[in-house]
């Protein structure tokens, strides 16, 4: 073993190993070794089928196949192409599209969006706003370029989200920095799967508007990954013209990503697409944007941009498109509603679940459950407050047979 330490961690606490995906690689060696029905491994966060293989939209995988090389193997100019500029903007709001001054920037999937906002909109040692069941890779993600991460309690005891939590986490750090970022990931949460409502939007609208007056520089991201997999497309956008209220210290930022909705995982693509009150802000924000892209990835790869152009360029293939997702995102939202009908059988508490990949169930000893349930076959991520249940990635019929087992493990660790 080597004497030195060569890599600097800089604060950091920097881990052996990526939670996640060790124990989804822990579940293919169990997968390999006994067989795929001696194995439930809800850790995978891409929709997979009944069979386990990964879903791909054939509309989409026949556009990608319809490619020239100039397609995918040129640069793409470094906020993205024209054509896709203008298609993930069409893509992001439907028909909901709010007024306002909108401007897109290509992103290497909605995590390069995030990157881009915090490392724009927040100082060096800033705290970065989100709910308190979160994404972990926030904390990385803002970790890495000196930020750190504080929460609000999401809900409330009725289960509700709990917008008093919210207001004052927002007045306490607008009290204390001259900047604040702040991440909702809606609709179709990770790892919740809950879905701000429009009630819960006039809310945070609101509490937003009620800043104005400090004439602070606040960005609201609305992380919105899993948008086409939360239900109906439109019913699910109609609170982006909510957003025209907020003040014109208050930039709103969608983070927008192919990798679900197009099943485009590894090329990578997505978009951070803007909504603000005036054009030199939005200007403002592709400028800084693009400078932030070029220091960091340069230019997203150009093979998603292209697919995504050709898509929107024609009805006819985007309908096709639409179509065959819905049929997944029934299939989806099958899986989840049969997780939470057993759960509630077996008596297991679940975070307040809407739609999505993921369902969540809060749980004292999250780690401990995790590797009791793991020497049985069960694989499911542990985070902070509970444990994450991937309904995207199991069969229907797994997900009925699941929440009994969790209970167990969960009462013979009491």
């Amino acid at each position: 073993m080597s004497k030195y330490i060569l890599a600097r961690e800089n604060g950091r606490s920097i881990p052996q190993e990526d939670k996640i995906f060790g124990i989804s690689s822990r579940a293919k060696a169990m997968i390999a070794q006994k067989g795929a029905d001696k194995v439930i491994n809800a850790t995978i966060g891409s929709l997979l089928d009944d069979e386990g293989r990964l879903v791909v939209l054939s509309s989409v995988d026949r556009v990608f196949k319809e490619l020239s090389p100039a397609d995918y193997a040129d640069y793409a100019p470094i906020g993205g192409i024209p054509s896709f500029r203008e298609a993930v903007i069409k893509a992001a709001f439907g028909k909901h599209q709010p007024g306002g001054f909108i401007r897109a920037v290509a992103t290497p999937g909605g995590t390069g969006a995030l990157r881009n906002v915090i490392s724009n909109y927040s100082e060096d040692g800033d705290k970065v706003l989100t709910s308190d069941w979160h994404w972990a890779p926030y904390n990385t993600i803002a970790g890495e370029i000196g930020r750190s991460v504080e929460t609000f309690e999401f809900f409330t005891e009725e289960g509700k989200f709990n917008s008093a939590d919210f207001k004052k986490k927002v007045n306490e750090l607008l009290g204390k920095q001259e900047s604040l970022v702040i991440i909702l990931n809606t609709p179709a949460h990770n790892p919740t799967g809950y879905s701000l409502t429009l009630e819960d939007w006039d809310s945070v609208t609101e509490i937003l508007g009620d800043e104005a007056s400090v004439g602070k520089a606040v960005a609201l991201v609305i992380d919105a990954a899993y948008i086409d997999f939360a239900g109906d497309e439109e019913e699910y956008r109609r609170f982006f013209p909510k957003l025209e209220r907020l003040p014109e210290n208050v930039i709103s930022v969608i983070a927008y990503s192919l990798s679900k909705t197009f099943t485009l995982y590894g090329t990578r693509c997505g978009a951070m697409i803007c909504v603000a009150k005036t054009e030199p802000i939005a200007e403002e924000f592709r400028r800084v944007c693009e400078y932030s892209s070029r220091g960091s990835w340069s230019n997203s790869a150009k093979v998603a941009q292209v697919i995504l152009s050709r898509i929107y360029g024609d009805e006819k293939l985007l309908k096709e498109v639409d179509e065959e997702r819905a049929g997944y995102r029934d299939m989806l939202l099958r899986r989840g509603r049969a997780f939470t009908e057993e759960a509630g059988k077996a008596g297991l508490k679940t975070v307040p679940f809407d739609a999505g990949f993921f369902v969540s169930v809060p749980c004292p000893d999250p780690d401990a459950v995790s590797a009791s349930l793991e020497k049985e076959g069960v694989f499911i991520v542990p985070l902070a407050k509970g444990l994450r249940v991937s309904v995207a990635s199991i069969s229907e019929e797994k997900c009925r047979r699941l929440p009994a087992l969790i209970k167990k493990a969960m009462d013979e660790g009491k």
